[in-house]
């Protein structure tokens, strides 16, 4: 979250009566480098996963509705394609180079 807003999201839920979780940055004495923050990398690789599809990269559509059940379709097919059957990565249909 964004430190400039870090007071205004929990009480704008808290008006709307949702629970607002706010993850902190641990100090920087305690970590070096890149450290992930719990909640908010999977809110990154979730987004990532859902720009993979190419009718989300852009915003076209100009209902909201249009653009809900567009992500609700990418949603989908992201936890479908485990459940089917693997297909080999691209690592392993390459040669190895002479």
């Amino acid at each position: 979250m964004d430190q400039g807003f870090k007071d205004e999201v929990p009480i704008h839920g808290a008006l709307l009566d949702v629970d607002v979780e706010v993850v902190r940055r641990k100090p920087a004495d305690q970590g070096k480098g890149f450290v992930p923050q719990p909640k908010r990398w999977i809110v990154e690789q979730v987004n990532g996963k859902l720009m993979l599809h190419r009718r989300l990269a852009r915003e076209y559509d100009h209902r909201p509705d249009t653009s809900a059940s567009r992500v609700y379709w990418a949603s989908i097919a992201n936890m479908t394609r485990p459940l089917t059957t693997p297909s080999p990565a691209w690592r392993d249909t390459l040669g190895l180079a002479a």
